[in-house]
């Protein structure tokens, strides 16, 4: 990593976390309830972390920023694009139409327009011709229907581009600045799942453009010339353009900037991470440094997708969490009081009682006025002290790959609500800053390069193909703004496609390095 001053910034339901680094030293950090606009939370974090080291912006390298603006518009079904959808697969993929497995209420608010027209590849042969008279024809619905964000399927997209790429041609002719999204970018072979994320995708395209608008504008108020770069959900870091394309893969990058904070605070490259913020735990597991990569599809807003996605599991557990006590037992969230828990609960002066209520009148956790909890039960709180363990310990469980004792690293602002061993915890660590690492982890990240492409191993064999790969990946990583000497490969995945002729093999393999700034290597 430089030694350059960068400052991290991650938005989280509750709290907007930042803080300002050098190296591997925390200058300044700043956490402060995020606002309802988030842009301004935004500014006001970044001032305050300069304010706090006496740094003016001129020295500043690089802003870095996680956002759940993206999650969170497709998960309320707000602020989406119409989509006019165009799936290369007639006759083979009619008894199934685009949008099917959709919420209603999120399927009427992104569905404007859909047709499965002939072509995409069937094992790698043709299904059918491409018809570029269909594709004029539809582009001009689209066009009398006011859509302009497109998504672009077909069958066996990952194993040949080729009908995708012609499409998105004869669209661009016909429609002259239409946003367009290739399944192939994003998704993995599946159709319907690797379709759903090109959707989801196109969706969230116009309000994409408005966030990286709204985030350089942030900067320039506040006179910062660095550059911009945005946390995806790998734990690297995209550049504002390539966020406008592809925001869907900022989707849950929160906890692996978490993660990839607790692997940085700790030292620890095989690890789990339970992160407790105010609203939910998110727990994830560290292979060489990095969040583990779900190997299922994942269900984003009631939609699967199969584009990457980290192995995260979510729980109701957070500092703003209510208890409640119903037929003798006590109850901790899922309901929360979120980022107003700084009115609402008991040791702020409000009326609700909270998980952070608990652990002040347990005596372990020292915020607040502990006065105002003294009057709790102590059967009420040693119970909700019991089930608040429990929740972390069945959590911590499920991510397990084996029945051994876990290394677990506590971060965020609620790991004041652990106080003791955990069952089949073998190591529980809370680093210094746990409660920023999210902050840290989005300006300590790097930059990534990866490959996800099916090799013929019968016709190249298998080690110039997983050199032609590694080599492709270490190539995509420079572009992406990585130090030439900073790469190594961190991860490489080899499955074979039986379905496939000739020895095809579907080879993974990313590569990260440190992202140059200017500074020192």
């Amino acid at each position: 990593m430089t030694e350059s001053l960068r400052i991290g910034v991650d938005v989280g339901g509750t709290n907007t976390d930042a803080v300002l680094v050098r190296d591997r030293t925390v200058l300044a950090r700043c956490k402060s309830p995020t606002s309802l606009d988030i842009g301004s939370g935004i500014v006001r974090a970044i001032k305050d972390v300069l304010a706090a080291a006496d740094v003016p912006p001129a020295e500043v390298a690089g802003v870095m920023i996680g956002t759940t603006h993206f999650t969170n518009a497709l998960i309320e079904a707000k602020n989406l694009s119409r989509v006019g959808i165009v799936r290369l697969g007639a006759p083979a993929t009619l008894s199934v139409p685009p949008l099917s497995d959709w919420p209603e209420h999120v399927k009427e608010m992104v569905g404007g327009h859909s047709a499965i027209l002939s072509g995409g590849y069937n094992y790698g042969r043709p299904i059918g011709p491409l018809e570029p008279a269909e594709i004029r024809r539809l582009a001009r619905e689209f066009k009398a229907r006011g859509i302009n964000a497109i998504a672009i399927s077909s069958v066996f997209a990952p194993v040949n581009a080729d009908h995708e790429e012609e499409a998105a041609r004869i669209l661009h002719e016909e429609l002259p600045g239409a946003r367009v999204t290739l399944s192939s970018q994003i998704g993995r072979v599946g159709l319907i799942e690797r379709e759903n994320a090109a959707v989801m995708n196109s969706a969230l395209l116009g309000m994409a453009e408005r966030v990286i608008i709204s985030f350089r504008q942030a900067l320039v108020d506040l006179q910062i010339r660095a550059p911009l770069f945005v946390s995806q959900n790998d734990g690297t870091l995209l550049d504002p353009d390539n966020v406008a394309r592809f925001p869907v893969l900022t989707f849950a990058s929160g906890p692996t900037n978490s993660m990839r904070g607790a692997a940085f605070l700790s030292g620890a490259n095989e690890a789990l991470v339970m992160d407790i913020g105010g609203t939910t735990a998110d727990v994830g597991a560290l292979q060489n440094g990095f969040p583990r990569e779900s190997s299922i599809a994942v269900d984003i807003g009631g939609v699967r997708t199969n584009f990457r996605m980290p192995d995260i599991l979510s729980i109701g557990l957070g500092g703003g969490s209510l208890i409640a006590s119903e037929n003798g037992r006590v109850h901790v969230g899922p309901r929360s009081v979120g980022s107003r828990i700084l009115t609402e609960a008991l040791v702020f002066g409000g009326s609700q009682l909270t998980a952070t209520d608990i652990a002040v009148a347990a005596g372990y956790a020292d915020v607040g006025d502990r006065d105002r909890v003294r009057h709790l039960d102590r059967q009420l709180v040693a119970a909700a002290v019991d089930e608040i363990h429990r929740l972390a310990e069945e959590a911590l469980d499920h991510m397990k790959t084996s029945g051994a004792a876990a290394k677990v690293i506590l971060v965020g602002g609620g790991s004041i609500l652990i106080h003791r061993d955990l069952a089949g915890v073998a190591e529980l660590t809370v680093p210094p800053d746990a409660d920023v690492a999210n902050a840290i982890g989005a300006a300590i990240a790097q930059v990534s390069g990866e490959v996800d492409q099916i090799y013929s191993f019968e016709k190249l064999g298998r080690d110039h193909a997983l050199l032609e790969a590694r080599q492709a990946a270490e190539r995509n990583a420079i572009a992406a703004g990585a130090a030439v000497h900073t790469i190594k490969i961190v991860d490489v995945e080899e499955l074979p496609l039986q379905y496939l002729p000739g020895g095809a093999v579907r080879v993974r393999v990313k590569a990260v390095g440190d992202l140059h700034l200017g500074g020192a290597t």
